[in-house]
């Protein structure tokens, strides 16, 4: 950025952070890498910066207009309750600067209701972990935007890659904090999973999984109004850049949880999406690791451009530094395990497999699969809409087992976690997912939860909104099923969650150990 570029807004900034322009309401002024924002009353007025990148150009008035209008577009589809319209700064004959006046245009701005800034995800996450219904609706309102984005050429995005590897790279080198040597391994690492993995990018493609999506989902861009999340700041300034796989999109919000340290989050966002999209999603869970890395490298990247600006250095420098760590760490996922959770109705076994299944590694933890579920599948019918009796017959268990073995394994070749989740009151049924795990050479955890009878049914009792159909009735019959020899680990489940939790997490092996979970799920 030039001088002239900057003494060429100087007079524009200074005008809208004076509170006499807003009526004698205070101000408050943000900078991004690309914008200025000034915050007052209700109001949010966003000044594109004259920068010009690689990857953008707001140098003149007129790109920085066309910007704002691009801006207004994108995003309305998005956040409508937020932008409002693309107004100017005009100067009168006087020479005195007007938002919105009637004289010549020196300044354009985005007109936006102010929400409260503190209820952006990322500070969410930094006052704690984020709970399990906001990832579950932070995963309904990316998987509705992808559902509605329009269909984007495939090829671009494809040679794009290999690109955004190397530009990370080189803007890396160029910022010299960081070690060369880590910097080639990362590209290397990279580099060789999108090679190894092209031909899934093809096809993705082919079947129109490449959209115009939101394009810049970090936890910054989500906030939430009305206790729900909203998306906006979608990228407006190249239709390329936004023009990805959706799971790519979806890498970026699932990798800042992660470096937020809502692990548990980012799994549920992950399970919630998977079970709201299409089916091919889970055949692609081997790109994630590339996606998110990228993701984290990008975001270093942008915030190493900012130690130039005026603020705090040395806490960006910082920033840059855990992203680019993640960036490392996220490329080089350690191996998946199966664990499989069993017991009778009432005993927690879904309850426990949320609580594990953020904690489990590879980032960003394990799938769960649930027999429930599966079976809802099978017969076609919503995950809550009950089936009839018929459909628990021996034939239609088996059935549903077969499936989440085949399914489990289908995901174990991805790199990726699982846990799966059903009463394995069989021998066989415990013996057959034992040996998927062996046969793909994965670590296996076998668990098996009991508790007393009357909790049971108390636990059954309270059930609403869940895919399970179990009764009473149905728990109190279980009481009668020969279980023969159990070859899991026991583990009283009829306390408190938190304490099945700990006495389940004891049982894995140092490579796989949990590292943290919601107290709650």
């Amino acid at each position: 950025m030039t001088i002239q570029h900057r003494t060429s807004q100087d007079e524009v900034l200074k005008f809208l952070a004076n509170p006499a322009t807003h009526g004698g309401t205070s101000v408050k002024r943000f900078d991004t890498h690309a914008a200025y924002v000034f915050l007052s009353g209700n109001r949010a007025l966003k000044i594109k910066r004259a920068i010009r990148f690689p990857f953008l150009d707001y140098s003149t008035l007129s790109k920085r207009k066309t910007a704002c209008e691009e801006e207004m577009n994108v995003n309305r589809k998005f956040a409508p309750q937020i932008y409002r319209r693309v107004i100017p700064i005009t100067r009168d004959k006087n020479g005195r600067l007007h938002i919105d006046g009637d004289g010549f245009p020196v300044e354009w701005a985005v007109d936006m209701v102010r929400f409260n800034e503190r209820l952006t995800l990322d500070h969410v996450a930094e006052a704690g972990p984020i709970n399990p219904g906001t990832a579950t609706a932070i995963a309904d309102v990316i998987a509705n935007a992808h559902s509605e984005s329009t269909l984007a050429p495939y090829d671009p995005w494809i040679q794009s890659i290999q690109l955004i590897v190397t530009r990370n790279s080189a803007a890396f080198h160029y910022h010299g904090h960081l070690a060369s040597s880590e910097i080639d391994e990362l590209e290397h690492a990279s580099l060789r999973i999108f090679e190894r993995r092209r031909g899934l990018l093809e096809q993705r493609g082919r079947l129109g999984f490449v959209r115009r999506c939101h394009g810049d989902l970090h936890l910054a861009n989500i906030v939430l109004i009305d206790g729900r999340p909203v998306l906006f700041d979608a990228i407006e300034f190249d239709t390329d850049i936004a023009s990805v796989d959706v799971l790519y999109d979806l890498a970026f919000v699932l990798m800042d949880l992660i470096r937020h340290g809502s692990d548990a989050a980012a799994n549920r966002v992950l399970n919630e999406y998977l079970a709201r999209t299409p089916e091919d999603n889970f055949d692609a869970l081997s790109l994630l690791p590339l996606f998110m890395s990228m993701r984290a490298a990008i975001r270093a990247n942008v915030l190493l451009t900012r130690l130039d600006d005026q603020g705090h250095p040395k806490d960006i420098r910082k920033q840059a530094q855990a992203y680019y760590d993640l960036a490392r760490r996220l490329i080089s996922p350690s191996p998946p395990c199966l664990v499989a959770i069993g017991g009778l109705s009432g005993t927690g076994k879904s309850t426990l497999g949320r609580m594990l299944a953020g904690a489990i590694r590879p980032p960003a933890g394990a799938i769960l699969l649930r027999s429930d579920v599966m079976r809802k599948m099978l017969f076609h019918v919503n995950e809550i809409d009950p089936l009839p009796v018929a459909a628990y017959h021996s034939g239609t268990a088996e059935a549903v087992y077969q499936m989440m073995a085949n399914k489990a394994v289908r995901i174990l070749e991805q790199g990726y976690s699982v846990i799966v989740d059903a009463v394995f009151a069989r021998e066989s049924e415990r013996s057959a997912i034992r040996s998927a795990a062996g046969n793909m050479n994965c670590n296996f955890v076998g668990i098996f939860l009991t508790a007393d009878l009357e909790t049971r049914i108390k636990r059954v009792g309270q059930r609403s909104g869940d895919a399970s159909d179990a009764t009473p009735e149905v728990a109190a019959r279980q009481e009668t099923y020969d279980l023969g020899a159990i070859d899991w680990t026991i583990v009283d489940a009829s306390g408190p969650p938190e304490r099945t939790f700990d006495r389940s997490a004891a049982l894995f092996a140092s490579d796989i150990q949990p590292t943290k979970a919601w107290s709650t799920p």
